[in-house]
Parts: C-alpha cells; sequence; structure tokens
C-alpha cells in the first residue's frame, strides 16, 4: 500500500486515489516505478454512457449465466462485444443504429458521441495506472472483392485505431494472419480466433483486450495450501491463496463483498460471496436488477481474512448472436432488417460473431484477454422500398442547431 492516499469515488463506482502529493514514486530494483494514478474525467454525457454500458454488462451476464451450464465457470468481456457492435453502429442507420445503441446503455446518444466515448477509452484506460498493462485493439480484415467507404475507413482510424486490410478469404495465409494478429494482441492468450474463413463474409471486425496486472497486496506463495472447495457438483481440493489484510468490504442479504485492489488501486477485482442459503444465480439476478455501484458505495476498509483460489478460466461462445437477440439486439443480425448502408460497397448485416476469453489468476496478480469478432454477409434478401418524400409542394422548415436544438429560423416556401 503507498502511504499518503485517500480514498475517494470513482466514474466506475470503485475507489480511487486521491493523492496528498503531486505524484508517487517507487524504486524496484533501481528502477524508478511511477504510480501515480491518472484518473479519466468524462463529461455528464460519457459517465451516463458508463452507467448505461455497465447495465448491458450485467445484463450480458444475467443472459449468459441463464444459458450456460449451471455448473460451468465462465468468463466473457461485454466491453470487448460493445467494440465490434460500435464500429457496426458507426455504419449504421434508423431502426438499427437505435437498438444497437439502447441496447448497449447508448440511448439516443448518436453516431459521434458513441465512437468519441470509445475513443476516450482507448486512449484513457491504459494510462490510468503505468504499472498494469491494458491494450485494447481494433481491427478490420476485408474480402478482397469487396471495398469499404471511404468515410467508414477514416472512422474506423479516427475513434477506433483500426486499419481496414485487404485478404483473400480463401487463403490460409489471411486466416494465419487474422490470428496472429489476435494472438500478438493478447500476448497469446488467444492464440486463434477463427478455425476457418468463409469466402461469403464480406469482413470481418475484430476487438481484442489484454490486461495484466499485480495484485497492490500480494499473496504469499508459502501460504497457499489445498483445500475443500464446495463445487456444484460435489467437493473437491483446489490451491486456496490466503492472506489477512485490509480491504474494502460489504455484505447484504444476497452476498458478501471484497474489494481487491491492484496496483495502485485504480483497477480491482470485487469478489462477490453468495450469502448461505444463496447462488450466485442470486447474485447475479441482484446485479441486473441493481447494478453494481450501490454495493460499492457501502463498502469500507477493515481487515479480512481472506483465501482465494488460484484459478484459470476460458470461455468460448460460437453463438453470440442468440445471446444478444435475447437481450433485444435483433435487426443488426437479419438479412433485409439490418440497415448498414455506410460501411461497404454492398449491403451488409451480421452473420457470425463469436468470443474467446481467458483469464488466470494466481498469487502476484491476474492476466486476462478476449477476442471478439463479427462477420459481415451481403445481404440476400429484397430490401424494404424507400420511403417516398417528394418535396413537389408547398412546405415547411427550420434552421436548427443539433447539440441544443436552438431554432435559428423558420420558413414556409409555396413556390412562389
Amino acid at each position: 500500500m503507498v502511504a499518503g492516499m485517500m480514498m475517494s469515488g470513482s466514474l466506475f463506482g470503485q475507489p480511487t486515489l486521491q493523492l496528498q502529493k503531486a505524484e508517487v514514486k517507487a524504486f524496484v530494483k533501481d528502477t524508478v516505478v511511477d504510480l501515480t494514478p491518472h484518473p479519466i474525467h468524462l463529461s455528464d454525457a460519457q459517465k451516463a454512457f458508463v452507467d448505461g454500458n455497465n447495465a448491458f454488462t450485467l445484463n450480458f451476464l444475467k443472459t449468459v449465466n441463464a444459458t450456460d451450464a449451471a455448473d460451468k465457470s465462465f468468463i466473457y468481456s461485454p466491453l470487448s462485444i460493445t467494440y465490434v457492435l460500435s464500429m457496426v453502429n458507426d455504419a449504421s442507420v434508423g431502426k438499427t443504429e437505435k437498438e444497437l445503441e439502447k441496447v448497449m446503455g447508448f440511448g439516443e446518444g448518436g453516431i459521434l458521441s458513441v465512437n468519441e466515448f470509445c475513443k476516450t477509452l482507448i486512449d484513457s484506460l491504459p494510462n490510468v495506472d503505468r504499472q498494469v498493462q491494458l491494450h485494447i485493439a481494433n481491427a478490420i480484415f476485408v474480402n478482397q472483392h469487396n471495398q469499404l467507404k471511404d468515410q467508414f475507413q477514416r472512422e474506423m482510424r479516427k475513434y477506433y485505431g483500426a486499419m481496414a486490410e485487404s485478404l483473400d478469404f480463401t487463403s490460409q495465409a489471411s486466416l494465419n494472419r487474422i490470428n496472429g494478429w489476435c494472438n500478438a494482441r493478447t500476448k497469446g492468450m488467444i492464440p486463434e480466433i477463427l478455425e476457418k474463413l468463409d469466402p461469403a463474409v464480406i469482413s470481418y471486425l475484430l476487438n481484442a483486450i489484454y490486461f495484466k496486472a499485480g495484485w497492490t497486496n500480494e499473496f504469499s506463495e508459502s501460504l497457499t495450501r489445498n483445500e475443500v472447495f464446495n463445487a456444484p457438483k460435489g467437493k473437491k481440493e483446489l490451491p486456496m491463496m490466503h492472506q489477512e489484510n485490509h480491504f474494502r468490504y460489504a455484505k447484504n442479504d444476497v452476498f458478501a463483498l471484497v474489494d481487491l485492489p491492484y496496483s495502485n488501486q485504480m483497477w480491482s477485482m470485487t469478489v462477490m460471496l453468495p450469502e448461505p442459503g444463496k447462488s450466485t444465480n442470486d447474485v447475479i439476478n441482484y446485479l441486473a436488477e441493481n447494478g453494481l455501484t450501490p454495493c460499492l458505495k457501502s463498502a469500507y476498509a477493515q481487515k479480512v481474512d481472506l483465501k482465494l483460489p488460484r484459478f484459470e478460466t476460458e470461455s468460448e461462445t460460437e453463438d453470440l448472436i442468440e445471446t444478444l437477440k435475447t437481450m433485444g439486439i435483433t435487426r443488426v443480425f437479419t438479412d433485409g432488417l439490418a440497415e448498414i448502408p455506410n460501411m461497404c460497397d454492398v449491403d451488409v448485416y451480421i452473420g457470425m460473431m463469436l468470443q474467446k476469453a481467458r483469464i488466470k489468476v494466481n498469487e502476484s496478480g491476474s492476466e486476462a484477454a478476449a477476442v471478439t469478432v463479427a462477420g459481415m454477409m451481403k445481404c440476400t434478401s429484397v430490401p424494404q422500398p424507400p420511403v417516398i418524400f417528394h418535396a413537389d409542394r408547398p412546405f415547411v422548415y427550420v434552421i436548427r442547431e443539433a447539440s441544443t436544438g436552438v431554432i435559428l429560423f423558420v420558413g414556409k416556401y409555396t413556390g412562389q
């Protein structure tokens, strides 16, 4: 624990640090280590985006928990899904755009605001704690027979750092290129995202997130013991890490919570343990309904005798589409209904979407990674006919400013 720090609230509802001095530095093996927190300053609208997207995350947790096997461990990154869908959202219009933004928690923020929010996180999150490794990367691989629209490419570079690359989707080298990108961006945790390429796919949109951090208070390996863990299918022995230390702790009727900080405490792992008579389903349902922030606000520092398994978990879902449909996103996955005219030279919809994720938790800290991929397919259904709007008779008009709604001019045109 770094001396001279006071706790305060943060945008994610977790503790941050206020420094009594301008910065804090430590010396590790004669190397200067900067422990200064660099909190992110969001606008009120972006704070609302965080709240909304966190609600999407917890709703996703509830949805996958209901569909996965009850006794199965899993890990997902809804933020990675958000990035892929936000890139698609950039090229969407009409009901498709509104549906995407609503379910992802962005309300009626609009494409530009969503893009700017995503860019803010890409630029700022890796810097809040410079001892934590966090990398967020996006990529677009395009079928050599198709062409992305210029504006879409410009916006993908500007807001998502995604450079489009044209590939032959019938080539093994192209598959190796895409999987190699995933392997490199996740430092080997996700070495492969696709087993084969589909030549019918117009483009693959990918997001990769990699996270590695050491605990603020590391566990001593000498205290780790094989102990009984009450798994759903019976008792088993697992390596249980152990320490006594001061952590933020809270408790309600459904679960007890302990917040385990990493490094300079800008990041943490919040562990929620069901109360006797309750289950992980009860915890997840509670979070989906109430969110995590109220629980964290009630947490306070106290001495905790902590035991936590040393574990690794990896998950792979081949059908994110059905999960997201359950949550209310349907048009973007439906041929003939998806309104994505601004991506490439043909009308497209998301025909496949999957994610692979992995986490390692041990005495020194945690390492986690996820890759999400969406395959854009050519629409084959007959599109709905355009709405007819022929201004061939008198009409009224206004001139207004978009962000405030202020009207500068009103008028009527009659042809005379």
